[in-house]
């Protein structure tokens, strides 16, 4: 090891897209720049006090022999240097143990030729990084396509550098939306209730069309310039902590976006499954499979083909979306260090990591030990996308799986519950249809290692709209909401849900789905910021949503409570949350000095008389609730009045 040098060089001129890195070392890299040196910058004093970094240039010589490195840091390690088998391509380790905050050059020759010259930035880390705290049951969590939430700044909406222009008038373009639009509404968001922003991703998706939704990245550190800046969303992070909102980063370890600078010259052979494209021309070699079988059971069947498996993971999501190879080691060391940086850099309090098991799932585990490690009080949600519980609680930490398989993934998406949520509400009451799926789906957390960390939503960027997929019937809707809010979940709502934003009900509709947020854009007409124009049943809405964000931010019970639930009879399903005062064996429902929330479901149209006598070991010691929505004081000595569908919120009082 070397602590203070050796060689290795890159010329910098002022007019260098490096030089202005140099400069500001959080500032994006252009696309276009004859060198790349990722991470930007780094922190001293990380758990983890290795860096690898990464460092392209077609400068570099073929022959490494001839490469010496200068680290002219002190106490920064030099630990030598990797390579691939494309000599474009440096992989330079650090040791940072002992290093304290500075800025260094990193020194690249051939030789006596010097070649780069690189001043890197070891920035102090933020008070209480480390103990930072992720998301947790006490969030209520606002998912925003920022493209389609709010056009803050209209300056940004084109770019001479991004291929895709603005077009409002398509649905699948490009309408405006930004870091900006979203701040300007940050204190809208705040009393609405919520206390978490999941933002769909921001980097940059330099691709010829519908780029708008993020999911094909074209440069792992640049914010999209048509979004704002790397500043811009620092700026939007700290605003929103003053506001008490935390931010959540959408990220994908799965693929990148095909016209990502690394296309053009791929660091390794093995850097991407299948590394040609999946549309082959007659002279290639056409691979094995090529788009992904979405057979995500696959992973964890006893019985599966190999070729099964691999055409799960290793295969493509489109042709405009490659496949990473994460079993590169480089390439985990990469991926690992970009989620960090972004947490460290924005002041992140979780991540939402998308297609969560297309990915190598050794690597997966690798990938969450290690930010888990680094803040071992933060958040990770993947998105499992199943029906089916079992596939689902697989991936989630302190599972024991038959295969041996170990994850350490702290959440998950519940899409099981989600779906038949919407199922039990749109079935009519029956023996096995309706309440009773829902009630019997909850029973199915006996397979979870920590049921009440998954992330409950109401719907999604990929779902339909919950109030069309309800018939806009807005009893059911209110039930939805409540059920999502109050269960023993982490809660998640999509934005426009509280005004009623609508969809098609039948296939996939994603421009629709993700519609402009009424008040966002210039030519809105109503506004659901400032309520102008919206009409009684959205006005309604979106009342009823705030007062339940508002009660929850205050219930212990709907926070962190236990979770009671009855059979349902009669198209009636209750059930109750409670957080005990003192440490006791059991439900805390049944304790009698509990803070305790009855909420009950009611589907029938016709008056119906609810007999409180079968929840008598709960009420016990209770004589009266308050309504949570309407604040009317409820006798609980006596049959319980349900005039119509819908549902009722008690806040249970003590005698």
């Amino acid at each position: 090891m070397i602590r203070h040098s050796l060689l290795f060089a890159l010329v910098l001129t002022a007019s260098s897209p490096l030089y202005a890195l140099a400069q500001a070392s959080h500032s994006p890299v252009s696309s276009t720049a004859s060198l790349h040196l990722e991470p930007l910058s780094w922190w001293a004093g990380m758990h983890n006090p290795k860096l690898q970094l990464m460092l392209h240039s077609s400068a570099l010589p073929a022959d490494a022999t001839q490469l010496k490195v200068e680290i002219a840091g002190q106490d920064v390690v030099f630990e030598g240097i990797e390579q691939t088998d494309n000599p474009h391509y440096l992989f330079i380790n650090l040791d940072l143990r002992q290093a304290k905050p500075q800025t260094f050059d990193i020194r690249i020759l051939a030789g006596d030729k010097q070649l780069f010259r690189v001043p890197y930035t070891l920035a102090a880390r933020a008070d209480g990084s480390r103990e930072r705290q992720g998301f947790s049951n006490k969030d209520v969590i606002y998912l925003i396509t920022p493209d389609r939430f709010a056009n803050g700044n209209p300056s940004n909406d084109n770019q001479a550098d991004m291929l895709e222009q603005a077009a409002p008038e398509n649905s699948d373009g490009r309408h405006g939306g930004d870091i900006e639009g979203i701040r300007q509404h940050l204190d809208y968001l705040a009393k609405l209730g919520v206390t978490q922003l999941w933002i769909n991703p921001l980097l940059e998706n330099n691709q010829a069309q519908y780029s708008y939704h993020g999911y094909a990245i074209t440069n792992l550190y640049r914010v999209d310039p048509r979004f704002g800046s790397n500043q811009d969303y620092q700026r939007l992070v700290t605003e929103a902590k003053q506001r008490g909102l935390g931010v959540i980063k959408d990220i994908v370890l799965n693929h990148i976006g095909s016209n990502h600078w690394w296309l053009k010259d791929l660091p390794s052979s093995d850097w991407l499954n299948y590394p040609q494209q999946p549309n082959v021309t007659a002279t290639q070699t056409a691979p094995t499979a090529s788009f992904t079988s979405h057979r995500r059971t696959t992973v964890q069947d006893p019985y599966a083909d190999t070729q099964d498996k691999s055409d799960f993971v290793d295969g493509w999501f489109v042709d405009a979306m490659p496949d990473l190879n994460q079993r590169n080691p480089k390439l985990a060391t990469y991926l690992i260090q970009n989620s960090i940086w972004w947490v460290e850099y924005a002041g992140l309090s979780g991540i939402r990591e998308d297609t969560y098991s297309y990915a190598d799932k050794a690597f997966l585990t690798q990938w969450t030990k290690a930010l888990m490690a680094e803040y071992p009080h933060f958040n990770i949600v993947g998105e499992e996308w199943t029906a089916n519980p079992l596939t689902v609680s697989y991936w989630q930490k302190g599972k024991i799986n038959a295969d041996g398989y170990t994850s350490d993934l702290p959440s998950l998406m519940d899409f099981p519950l989600y779906e038949k949520l919407v199922e039990s509400l749109n079935e009519p009451e029956g023996w096995d249809t309706g309440f009773i799926k829902l009630y019997e789906m909850l029973a199915n957390d006996v397979v979870y290692a920590n049921p009440s960390q998954l992330v409950l939503f109401e719907g999604n960027h990929d779902t339909n709209r919950i109030y069309s997929l309800l018939k806009e019937n807005l009893p059911l809707y209110q039930m939805a909401l409540t059920y999502v809010i109050t269960a023993k979940r982490i809660p998640q709502l999509f934005y426009g849900t509280e005004v009623l934003m609508t969809s098609p009900t039948e296939g996939r509709h994603d421009g629709v789905v993700r519609s402009d947020f009424p008040g966002g854009f210039a030519n809105s007409k109503i506004s659901g910021f400032s309520g102008k124009g919206l009409n009684a049943k959205q006005q309604r809405a979106q009342a009823f949503i705030r007062t339940l964000l508002n009660y929850r931010k205050h219930s212990a019970a709907l926070q962190t409570g236990d979770l009671l639930h009855f059979v349902p009879q009669n198209g009636i399903y209750v059930q109750f949350r409670c957080a005990a005062k003192h440490a006791l064996a059991g439900n805390a429902c049944y304790q009698a000095d509990a803070d305790k929330v009855m909420v009950i479901y009611n589907k029938n149209d016709q008056a119906q008389t609810l007999d409180l006598s079968r929840f008598s070991k709960v009420l016990a010691g209770n004589t009266s609730a308050i309504s949570v929505f309407t604040g009317d004081k409820i006798n609980l000595n006596q049959s319980l009045a349900l005039p119509n569908a819908g549902v009722m919120l008690l806040e249970l009082n003590h005698q």
